[in-house]
């Protein structure tokens, strides 16, 4: 049997979406169903958190840099960063007989991986959630996944991408069931007892927001008049904590288990994008979505499938009042297909009989990004 070396790239939440994958190619395996013998994975990881989720499930892990969004750098140092952390990716890949790259996600990893592979003639599978700001590189995957048949349209028509396959979900659904279902949760009586609160909202403000919104964001909360835990993941902890005036609302560590935060809390309002979304969705929590700067989004369409409300920050209060539950959905249903049909891809995968999409799409998807700068 013939024996394979992969190789996957993804930040925090684009690891979240490969990690199921592996894990159904590794049983796959021991139930001798693979049409191929996995030898070795390769992890290329973007940034410390990435590669905790990361290691367990790789033989061999590298690291290719960190993401730099918001960084203060010159468009020529940003040139030179970039372009060492390819050279990175490049010297990470070279010489392991690499026979595919696994990549999810629209952050920078996955633009230095898919460069790397594409100098070492290695093949490439990509996993897409958000349709309408994918990175530009993966007009030179060999295959794009995407969650419909409508988005799937919306690329072949608007990026002129060839070889788009819809599997029909989110594969990050599953990742999400399974770390609740693992017991990998924090207990709610330590998280109530840490904080002294029973009941709280949980605000966590991610990419969707800029600087100047936080404050205006935490009056809207104040108004609320509840407990709340906000979590300021993207933003200065420190920048946060000095604009809140309630004593009912607390700021927590920079980065936590959001996991289990969302499993304590009573309410969700978030400004975030689809791993968020998706975690809602799991969690089946009554939950608001701050409208950002990005109002067309893969999340913006997913929490409209779920009934999640999505809110200015001033409409907040009114929201919250009239907030109900979310729709039933299939969304872990639909996960589990995503998975079992990216791993038949995986399973037949042949490169030479797929051709990437070039330069033209290349181009169209560069020119688009520009609306979400």
């Amino acid at each position: 049997m013939e024996s394979k070396n992969i190789a996957i790239a993804g930040e925090i939440t684009p690891s979240k979406t490969i990690i199921p994958i592996i894990e159904r190619l590794r049983e796959l395996e021991r139930e001798d169903k693979l049409h191929f013998k996995l030898n070795k994975i390769i992890g290329l990881y973007h940034g410390e958190s990435s590669k905790a989720f990361l290691e367990p499930y790789c033989d061999e892990v590298y690291s290719i840099g960190e993401g730099r969004k918001g960084s203060k750098n010159s468009t020529t140092k940003l040139i030179y960063l970039i372009s060492k952390d390819i050279l990175k990716s490049f010297n990470a890949l070279k010489g392991q007989n690499i026979d595919l790259l696994i990549t999810a996600g629209n952050a920078g990893d996955v633009r230095k991986a898919i460069v790397a592979a594409n100098l070492l003639k290695i093949p490439i599978l990509h996993i897409e959630q958000d349709i309408y700001n994918p990175i530009e590189v993966i007009s030179q995957a060999n295959l794009v996944t995407v969650p419909s048949s409508e988005y799937k349209e919306y690329l072949e028509k608007n990026y002129k991408l060839k070889n788009v396959i819809n599997i029909n979900g989110y594969p990050m659904a599953k990742y999400v069931d399974n770390h609740i279902k693992e017991g990998n949760l924090r207990d709610k009586d330590e998280i109530y007892g840490e904080y002294g609160l029973k009941e709280f909202v949980l605000v966590v403000i991610g990419g969707d927001l800029k600087d100047d919104d936080i404050e205006s964001l935490i009056r809207s909360i104040e108004e609320l008049n509840l407990n709340a835990l906000i979590a300021p993941y993207r933003f200065d902890r420190n920048m946060v904590q000095d604009l809140v005036l309630s004593p009912n609302i607390k700021v927590l560590p920079q980065y936590v288990d959001l996991s289990s935060f969302i499993n304590a809390a009573s309410h969700l309002i978030y400004a975030a994008g689809m791993g968020m979304t998706i975690e809602a969705g799991v969690f089946n929590i009554p939950s608001l979505k701050i409208e950002g700067f990005h109002t067309v989004h893969g999340s913006v369409d997913l929490a409209k499938e779920l009934n999640i409300p999505i809110v200015k920050i001033d409409e907040i209060p009114k929201a919250f009042e009239e907030l109900s539950q979310q729709d039933d959905s299939n969304l872990l249903e639909n996960s589990e297909i995503a998975i079992e049909r990216v791993v038949d891809l995986i399973n037949k995968f042949n490169s030479k009989s797929l051709s990437k999409s070039g330069f033209k799409s290349t181009k169209e998807i560069w020119n688009s990004r520009k609306v979400f700068k």
